[in-house]
């Protein structure tokens, strides 16, 4: 129970990694909001699983990409629970798209959600967190925003870059205030997003056998690998 009485929020947490960094950091003792857009159903069933395992969560609806959405998250966490500890913002969308064909809709979209969003809810947890002169936030990045990513992902893997330096930032920014901030960057993990990227169950296999051979432990990744990993940045 590393987590014992910590209150944490997990961002796009319905399903994938932040399903499984959901169930983790319950697991371990902490009381877990868990956010959705849409995914209403499968936030519903992370949170009973949770319960039914002991564990306490509530799921949350916010549009993290709305500054006014992501401040009622924030709220909402310290009215369940009293205190926010921890941040994982985890939510991300990945539009296909390269310098000549990426539509100024596509791109807008993108940004807002995989780097306004973290932002928006950074800003708003991290003013509970001072206030407590404790907190740690994780935001979970992407290797293609360390210069990994394939052709046809410009406004993702941008996006992706632009959080590893508004982590490093914010890291600075509230490392005095006793506010620990980092960011994860995974490579190929097997989740709902890039099995429908991936276009077809035959070109996710093909992609699944050379990004396993390509990786020397000999298999691609799965969500509970960068669960793992986030609990122990906490």
């Amino acid at each position: 129970m590393k987590l014992e009485g910590k209150v944490a929020i997990v961002t796009g947490a319905s399903r994938g990694i932040g399903r499984a960094i959901a169930k983790t950091l319950a697991k371990e003792g902490a009381r877990v909001l868990v956010n959705y857009v849409r995914g209403a159903v499968e936030a519903k069933k992370v949170v009973e699983e949770i319960r039914a395992a002991g564990g306490n969560a509530i799921p949350v609806a916010a549009d993290v990409s709305k500054k006014n959405d992501a401040d009622r998250l924030v709220d909402e966490a310290v009215r369940a629970f009293g205190r926010l500890d921890v941040l994982v913002n985890n939510a991300g969308i990945l539009v296909g798209g390269n310098i000549l064909d990426t539509t100024e809709q596509d791109w807008d979209r993108v940004m807002a959600v995989n780097l306004k969003g973290p932002f928006n809810c950074m800003q708003a947890a991290a003013k509970v967190m001072v206030r407590q002169k404790s907190g740690k936030i994780i935001n979970v990045s992407s290797i293609s925003g360390l210069g990994g990513a394939p052709g046809g992902e410009l406004a993702y893997s941008c996006s992706k870059a632009g959080l590893i330096n508004m982590t490093m930032v914010a890291a600075l920014d509230l490392g005095s205030h006793g506010i620990n901030v980092n960011c994860i960057a995974p490579g190929w993990i097997v989740t709902d997003m890039v099995i429908r990227h991936t276009g077809s169950e035959k070109k996710f296999n093909e992609v699944k056998e050379l990004k396993s051979g390509q990786a020397m432990i000999g298999r691609v990744g799965d969500p509970q690998d960068i669960a793992n990993l986030a609990l122990f940045l906490l």
